[in-house]
């Protein structure tokens, strides 16, 4: 990506995690519905056996477990930024322009996210920040929280390198701030707080698809952004985090009723379809096939 020239967004924040136990319990007991939300009960079941092999109390996630985390956020102008999240607030301020030029386009001002950093262990309006969850979009407080430790996971994990996979990550995130904003999420955990677990699922997966497209539509609004490489980058990393691939890598089967994401294919498709198109109205990932 050419991001030398894009002005860093200022909606940041910095958290240091000090004191305390250092557990996971505390706020993650708040978390656990985010997790099953975005994750199903695979994921809660993950953060348990994690939890079990630390030598962790999982009944501390209902409350007791003693030693919290207390987190100190740090004021922009006093933080020492590393290279990585200068990128990633050049990234989120490129997401700022282009999405305030769609919505002034349709009389509306848009009201960005705050993205915060973490190492480890931090503290969200949804509960504990965990670096394993990865990075993740809280509505609660409209802030997206990342370690950004993740993205040497995307490439020594998922063989994601490069520089568009970052872009793509936040990108994505944003786009479920959107969905947030616009009215989308408030429907869909409505509907899904009438559904099935798999009928629960399928509309996740929407959700989660739909912000890729929204992440493909920023790249695409960017004509100074994209350069030789970025899409064949973003492809891979779409698919290297899509469900099926992540299952066949833990050694499972890969079952699409348990999908909370998208499967790779679906995931390269709609990240493709915003890209090509830079139009949000063609991300319409709730009405017909997927």
């Amino acid at each position: 990506m050419r991001l030398d020239d894009e002005q860093e967004s200022g909606n940041f924040e910095v958290q240091d995690g000090r004191g305390g136990g250092g557990g996971l319990g505390g706020g993650l007991g708040m978390l656990l519905p985010l997790i099953g939300s975005r994750f199903g009960c695979g994921g809660i079941a993950v953060v348990l056996v994690i939890m079990l092999v630390m030598g962790m109390n999982p009944l501390s996630l209902i409350g007791g477990g003693g030693g919290g985390q207390s987190v100190q956020t740090e004021r922009p102008a006093t933080t020492e930024l590393t290279d990585i999240q200068r990128t990633s607030l050049k990234v989120l301020g490129s997401t700022e322009r282009r999405w305030a030029d769609i919505f002034k386009a349709e009389g509306q001002q848009y009201p960005p996210p705050t993205l915060v950093f973490y190492t480890q262990n931090g503290q969200s309006g949804c509960g504990a920040a965990q670096s394993a969850m990865g990075p993740f979009y809280c509505p609660a407080d409209q802030r997206i929280y990342i370690d950004t430790d993740f993205f040497n996971e995307m490439e020594s994990r998922f063989n994601a390198p490069g520089d568009f996979p970052i872009g793509y990550i936040i990108a994505h995130e944003v786009g479920h701030h959107i969905q947030t904003i616009t009215g989308t999420a408030d429907k869909v955990r409505a509907a899904q707080s009438r559904a099935s677990e798999a009928e629960g699922n399928a509309l996740q997966v929407k959700m989660e698809l739909q912000a890729d497209c929204y992440a493909g539509v920023w790249a695409a609004r960017d004509t100074n952004l994209m350069e030789a490489g970025d899409l064949e980058e973003g492809m891979r990393a779409a698919e290297a985090i899509g469900d099926d691939t992540l299952q066949k890598a833990a050694g499972r089967r890969p079952v699409p009723e348990s999908f909370t994401h998208g499967s790779g294919a679906q995931r390269m498709l709609w990240l493709r379809k915003g890209l090509s198109t830079g139009d949000p109205a063609q991300c319409d990932t709730f009405s017909g096939a997927i």
